[in-house]
Parts: C-alpha cells; structure tokens; sequence
C-alpha cells in the first residue's frame, strides 16, 4: 500500500506540471499572425482617424479572429483583462475611443525605462486588420459607471 506522502508528492507535481504547462501556453507565440482582410473595403496608404468600419459584421468577423490571434494572449480572451494588460471593453466608444486605440496599436507602447510593454504592429498588420479588431473590441465593450 502507498503512503500519503507519495499521493501528496504525485499530487503536486500534477498541479505544477499543469501550472506550467498554463504558463508557457499561456502568451504563445508572439509573432503577429496575418489576418485576412477578404470583404472589407481597402483603406489606402492614408492612415484614418476614426473607425470606418463600425457596426460593420463582415469587420466583426474578422476583428473577432484577428483579436484572438494577436491580441488576446495580453488583452484576455473576448476583451476580458486578467490585470496585465488593460481591459480593453472600457475604452472609450466610437470616435473618441478610436485615437487612442488606433495610435497604441500603430507605434505601441513602451514604460519610461524603454521597456517595450505593448509591441509597434504598424507594417506587420494592415490598417484594415486593425480597424476590424477595434470593431470587434466595441462589441464587447461595458460601460464605464464613472
């Protein structure tokens, strides 16, 4: 017959085993991966201001599958924040919510240190990727109770 003290050991190197697999699975690969922008009207060179694709479901689609590809391993899986990065379902709506969203994604951002905390993907991922996943964050956004 085992002891407890093997059950306990086999018990932990379970939960440590699990722990790490979680970890290292957890932000993956950090590679910007293509999202296909089929359907949506292209943008041109000219970066715009303000979302043109809102409310737009063939941008839904594609900023729901581009968001889950690039953006969820820091920003949570449907927009929902685990305390790392912010949680994007209470940045501001529309326009003024665009800015700011379309700046920090173009030329990302860095702590005072030079620490890069969020990566630049302006020339890895389209201007017509990037709207449709701001499309995308909209629908999962709460209102701020402030």
């Amino acid at each position: 017959m085992m002891n407890k003290d093997y059950f306990r050991s086999l018990t932990l190197s379970a939960i440590m085993c699990a722990g790490v697999a979680t970890t290292a699975y957890a932000h993956g690969d950090v590679t910007p991966q293509p999202i296909d922008t089929a359907g949506l009207n292209k943008l041109g060179e000219e970066w715009l201001e303000h979302n043109p694709y809102r409310g737009n479901k063939r941008a839904i689609e594609i900023g729901t599958s581009g968001y889950a590809q690039n953006c969820a391993r820091c920003h949570g899986l449907q927009v929902i924040s685990g305390g790392l990065s912010p949680d994007l379902r209470y940045l501001e709506a529309e326009d003024p919510g665009d800015e700011w969203f379309i700046e920090r994604v173009r030329n990302g951002a860095r702590k005072s240190d030079g620490t890069t905390i969020m990566p630049k993907f302006e020339g890895l991922i389209s201007q017509e990727a990037m709207w449709a996943i701001r499309t995308y964050v909209e629908t999962q956004r709460v209102a701020d109770d402030d």
